[in-house]
């Protein structure tokens, strides 16, 4: 049974070295508004959902390579004008970006927090325009034509606020210690659709037809461990469904599959089998 099609995923939770840091990078180079802060905590938005909470950890150290985790969180704009004024900003603070491509279905930038997270800011294209062969979805990566892209913005100058107000978590990519057994768990359990494989090392699943909302990847390795507890990683990402009824059904798969589930305060919790942390949630 699949999952209810209008499921997406909603915030990310991460663990950084030093909160002040932290913030004035998302704050100042990626454009996100901090909606809410305490001495350790603090929670970022584009002025409406949270998006990214962040939790200072004393003594961690940055994120550790060859573990499950976290791969990327990926910020969605609204459009290619967005997109477009995100690129100018970035070059205009001198940010790093790592790499720039063009997937078919979105064009996409990649960048790195100071304490190694990943990040990928990108627009979808039209649903029209995704390339399909024999009625299959073919996400590419290709060049990102970047001339074309900051030319977008052309008579869109105005001043930078920050990221657009519609902004959301459009998906998640993680690093998995088993290809096979995840996707059978997203797939078979949780209820999630298959969309593409990338050979034998990575696969993208999503609800209602969407390109991704959850990519899984086997590059940490084969059997990759889950990631210290003294270090910077992934707390926890949200997965959020439409109402009681859709995460009912997830519940009760879950329940057959004798998978753990908690209640907190924040919404339902469980892991994957490579450790990563998922809070449900209904809107």
């Amino acid at each position: 049974m699949s999952i209810d099609p209008q499921t997406t995923t909603g915030s990310v939770a991460l663990i950084v070295v030093d909160l002040d840091r932290s913030l004035r990078y998302y704050h100042d180079n990626i454009g996100l508004q901090i909606q809410h802060q305490s001495a350790r905590t603090a929670r970022l938005g584009a002025g409406g959902r949270d998006l990214l909470h962040l939790t200072e950890q004393a003594g961690a150290r940055p994120v550790q390579r060859g573990r499950t985790g976290l791969y990327h969180f990926a910020i969605l704009t609204p459009s290619r004008v967005e997109l477009s004024r995100t690129l100018h900003h970035l070059a205009a603070t001198a940010t790093r970006i790592d790499g720039a491509s063009d997937h078919g279905v979105s064009e996409a930038l990649y960048l790195t927090d100071p304490d190694g997270h990943g990040i990928e800011i990108y627009r979808d294209r039209p649903h029209a325009e995704w390339p399909v062969v024999q009625r299959e979805l073919q996400m590419t990566t290709d060049p990102l034509d970047v001339r074309s892209l900051l030319a977008e913005a052309d008579g869109n100058e105005s001043a930078w606020t920050g990221l657009h107000a519609e902004t959301v978590i459009g998906h998640i990519h993680l690093h998995v210690a088993n290809l096979p057994v995840a996707e059978k768990f997203y797939v078979d359990t949780l209820g999630f659709d298959l969309m593409q494989h990338f050979g034998s090392q990575a696969a993208f699943v999503s609800a209602g037809g969407y390109h991704h909302h959850l990519g899984l990847n086997v590059w940490a390795g084969v059997g990759a461990p889950p990631p210290p507890s003294d270090a910077a990683r992934l707390d926890w990402y949200e997965l959020r469904l439409p109402n009681q009824a859709a995460l009912d059904a997830v519940l009760a798969r879950l329940r057959t599959a004798g998978v753990s589930v908690s209640v907190t305060d924040d919404g339902w919790q469980l892991r994957d089998p490579a450790q990563n942390q998922i809070m449900l949630t209904t809107n």
